[in-house]
């Protein structure tokens, strides 16, 4: 393989839907677990990322797989490649 046929490496996350009110745009929770470099106790630390949904499948609860890709707006930096799990109940709905 020649340096012009190498594929750049994508970077993905897995994490929750927490938000799906947007047009086109879902907020996601991806959720890291290590140990504290001092303490060894396990550590959870929780960011959002913003990512494109074109054919808004994704919904509140989902499970979602994400990957890196272009800047589409100020926040969004991600895109959708797959919805993993669907969540049984809409996450805060009414009972």
């Amino acid at each position: 393989m020649s340096v012009a046929e190498k594929k750049p490496v994508v970077k993905e996350r897995v994490g929750e839907v927490i938000s799906a009110k947007m047009d086109k745009t879902i907020v996601v929770r991806v959720e890291r677990r290590f140990p504290h470099p001092q303490f060894k106790k396990i550590v959870r630390f929780q960011k959002k990322f913003y990512a494109h949904d074109d054919e808004k499948r994704a919904r509140q609860g989902d499970t979602v797989r994400i990957a890196e890709c272009r800047p589409l707006s100020k926040l969004k930096r991600w895109k959708l490649v797959e919805v993993i799990s669907t969540a049984m109940e809409p996450v805060g709905g009414v009972q």
